[in-house]
C-alpha cells in the first residue's frame, strides 16, 4: 500500500489517502513524528500501529483537557475518554495521568466527599453511593467517611434552617421536608430527633 496524500483537517487531524483513496483520519502530530509521508509504503500492521499511536495521543490530550476543568476519578475519566476513543487507549491515557500524579482516587474521593457533606449536606449513606458511582472502592469510601465522621443531626439541622424553615410548622410541609431528607439518605430516627425541636406533632406524620 502507498500513502498517496496527507491532507490537514480540523481538530488537529489529517486525512490519510492510501492508493488514491481516503483511508482514515489520524492525529497530525503523530503522522509528522512517524517515518511516513506521501509516497511511503505502509503495511496493514504498520497502519494499525500508526492508528494505535494516534488514538493513544488523542486520548491523552482528552484526559488532560478534562482534568484541566476539574478533578476526576480514574473510572470517571476513563469512561469519558472512551466516548471518543477506544477502550485500550482510554485506559492507557488514565494510567499515564495517574503516573504523572494528575489523577489520584484517594485525593479525589476525599475532596468530593467533603464537598458533598459540607456544601450539599448529604448523608454518609448518600455520599458513599455517590463515591461508588465515581468508581471509588467501597473500602476507601468507608475509610474516608470514618475519618470525616459527619454528624447527621447537625447537617439535618442546617438543611432545615436553610431549606425547610417555613415548612416545619405545617403538616404538608413537614411531610415534604421528611421525604426530601430521606432521599438524601438520612434515617427517620435522626430526622425525627431534629424536627421534634420544631414541633411536638411529628408522630402524626
Amino acid at each position: 500500500m502507498i500513502i498517496t496524500d496527507i491532507v490537514p483537517k480540523r481538530k488537529k487531524l489529517s486525512a490519510l489517502y492510501i492508493d488514491g483513496e481516503f483511508a482514515l483520519k489520524l492525529d497530525t502530530e503523530t503522522i509528522i513524528a512517524s517515518r511516513y509521508s506521501v509516497g511511503s509504503e505502509i503495511t496493514d500492521d504498520e497502519l494499525k500501529e500508526l492508528v494505535d499511536l494516534s488514538n493513544e495521543k488523542r486520548a491523552k490530550e482528552k484526559a488532560l483537557w478534562l482534568i484541566s476543568y476539574r478533578d476526576h476519578s480514574k473510572r470517571e475519566l476513563e469512561t469519558k475518554i472512551a466516548k471518543t476513543s477506544d477502550t485500550s487507549s482510554a485506559k492507557k491515557a488514565v494510567e499515564r495521568m495517574e503516573e504523572l500524579g494528575l489523577v489520584n482516587d484517594e485525593k479525589f474521593a476525599r475532596r468530593y466527599a467533603e464537598e458533598l457533606i459540607n456544601v450539599k449536606h448529604l448523608s454518609a449513606r448518600a455520599v458513599k453511593y455517590k463515591l461508588g458511582e465515581k468508581g471509588i472502592d467501597r473500602e476507601l469510601s468507608e475509610q474516608i467517611l470514618e475519618e470525616l465522621d459527619p454528624d447527621p443531626r447537625e447537617h439535618i439541622e442546617i438543611l432545615i434552617q436553610t431549606k425547610y424553615s417555613n415548612a416545619v410548622n405545617d403538616e404538608k410541609g413537614r411531610r415534604r421536608a421528611v421525604a426530601a431528607l430521606q432521599r438524601m439518605g438520612y434515617s427517620w430516627g435522626d430526622i425525627n430527633a431534629v424536627l421534634s425541636e420544631y414541633t411536638e406533632d411529628l408522630n402524626e406524620i
